[in-house]
């Protein structure tokens, strides 16, 4: 078989898209002797043995992606006689000369209307709902995310697949209790802190972790600070991005908070490994990557009950039923940090779930995919 994927997110490979885009292409040639594959992208890239990269130059702007994902990627295919066509995202082709797949990570235009800003952005996300509609078949990273999918965009129930993801093996526990020296110099860090690391749109809920954080502040603040990371927003509007420091400012925690910027790729796993616990209140998830992430690095998970969260980390993290409540989510920071026997029960648990994931089972069962849409 003869397979066309979309490689756009190459050209981002540390968003959650890029990192599936570079596993999946890591493990699928193992997972089909059979398959030829062809990435199509707007950048170079080093591509694993049994990957064939074509590149299309062109400016990584938002109208140059419509037009990669609506017209070039489609006019590239048909130089290679390829069967199937793979977009990794959710960027279907309009019109396709052959049977396509699509992953769908989320679709939080549809499920978040503050998501759906403006007339350009809500045009995309009808043009690409119609799209999904002649796809062969979809994949879905959870059963919430399939859920969600046939609900808002009334696919047939056969035609919707769910695939876990996974993390790379990068994420392992650390052989040490303590902190990597190297990391706290080069972040500023102590020897004990809670962490969140990931993303700072609205629906990640990080101003109700620092609102949290005014309840747990006294109890614990002082010897476990909340570290926050990654590259805070450059454009605060209130509405899907908010003023981090000026709000932790406000709320009288900043002597016991540390922004510490964006965090190297290599450092992330160490970064887990330290922390007494992670906490992720995120709104909403298609999957989730960083819980599953810090629960292989055997930090223990403070995370919320909606969408797919609870799908992931099972009966291994403290679920916080409201992540809006802000009361619930103190308390819980503070009962992980001072309960040692949760948190160790929590640390053995993730252990157990996070083998229930590997990307060779997301590939093996992509493939899957592949043959019933072919």
């Amino acid at each position: 078989m003869r397979l066309a994927i979309n490689g756009w997110f190459l050209s981002q490979p540390y968003t959650g898209s890029g990192q599936y885009l570079r596993e999946l292409l890591r493990h699928l040639p193992d997972a089909a002797a059979d398959l030829e594959i062809h990435v199509f992208s707007p950048v170079d890239a080093e591509l694993p043995p049994g990957c064939c990269i074509h590149v299309f130059k062109t400016s990584l702007s938002g109208i140059d992606k419509v037009l990669f994902e609506q017209w070039h990627f489609r006019r590239l295919v048909n130089h290679i006689g390829a069967d199937l066509l793979h977009v990794p995202y959710w960027a279907p082709p309009l019109r396709s000369p052959l049977p396509f797949v699509v992953t769908v990570h989320d679709i939080i235009p549809l499920m978040m209307p503050e998501y759906r800003g403006s007339i350009g952005d809500r045009l995309y996300t009808a043009m690409v709902s119609a799209a999904t509609q002649g796809a062969e078949m979809v994949i879905a990273d959870s059963y919430s995310s399939r859920s969600d999918l046939l609900s808002h965009l009334h696919l047939p129930n056969d035609q919707v697949r769910v695939i876990h993801l996974s993390v790379g093996q990068q994420y392992q526990p650390s052989d040490s209790i303590d902190v990597d020296p190297d990391i706290c110099r080069r972040y500023g860090l102590s020897q004990n802190y809670v962490l969140y690391l990931g993303g700072f749109h609205h629906r990640k809920n990080v101003h109700r972790l620092l609102e949290a954080w005014t309840w747990a502040a006294d109890a614990i603040g002082e010897e476990y600070p909340l570290v926050v990371a990654g590259q805070l927003p450059t454009h605060a509007d209130g509405r899907l991005f908010h003023d981090l420091p000026m709000l932790a400012n406000r709320l009288g925690v900043a002597d016991t908070v540390r922004f510490i910027g964006p965090v190297k790729e290599e450092d992330k796993p160490a970064l887990y490994q330290g922390a007494a616990c992670f906490v992720f209140p995120s709104i909403y998830e298609g999957f989730g990557l960083p819980p599953l992430e810090a629960m292989a690095c055997n930090t223990p998970v403070i995370t919320s009950a909606r969408s797919s969260l609870s799908e992931v980390v099972g009966d291994a993290a403290y679920l916080v039923d409201d992540p809006e409540d802000v009361r619930a989510l103190g308390a819980a920071i503070i009962g992980l940090v001072v309960d040692g026997a949760l948190a160790d029960d929590l640390r053995e648990r993730a252990l157990r779930q996070v083998r229930r994931f590997s990307w060779e089972r997301t590939a093996s069962k992509t493939v899957e995919v592949y043959r019933k849409a072919c």
